[in-house]
């Protein structure tokens, strides 16, 4: 099945959702994903970021059952932001350390002017 984000709303501190699920006989069928924006603030998530991760957790969800209105919940939130933090860490230790140059003798520009004698 392949969801399209047709809108959101507002409604009680929650943005919610809407999807159509479009079967592969062009078939629709409405879900909506609620997020709790308290909760996305706690745990880092931007706003921005709210409709494509509620987009991953409704495909990863099992639509042949009669669920229509999800919920994009707390523990589905914490897992995203620690994932997050792993991957930060990850990229952090895989920068090389800068390393000086092996002739570390100061060398200036100008030369001062050699006596001759």
């Amino acid at each position: 099945m392949q969801f399209v984000l047709t809108g959101f709303s507002h409604s009680a501190g929650l943005r919610v959702f809407a999807f159509e699920g479009i079967e592969t006989d062009r078939t629709r069928t409405t879900f909506s994903v609620s997020a709790d924006l308290a909760l996305s603030r706690t745990h880092g998530i931007r706003v921005q970021d709210l409709p494509l991760l509620c987009l991953r957790f409704l495909e990863k969800q099992d639509t042949s059952n009669e669920a229509r209105n999800l919920t994009f919940a707390e523990e589905d939130m914490r897992a995203y932001a620690d994932n997050c933090t792993v991957e930060r860490e990850a990229a952090q230790r895989k920068r090389a350390p800068r390393r000086n140059p092996a002739n570390t003798a100061p060398r200036s520009e100008w030369q001062l002017p050699q006596q001759r004698r």
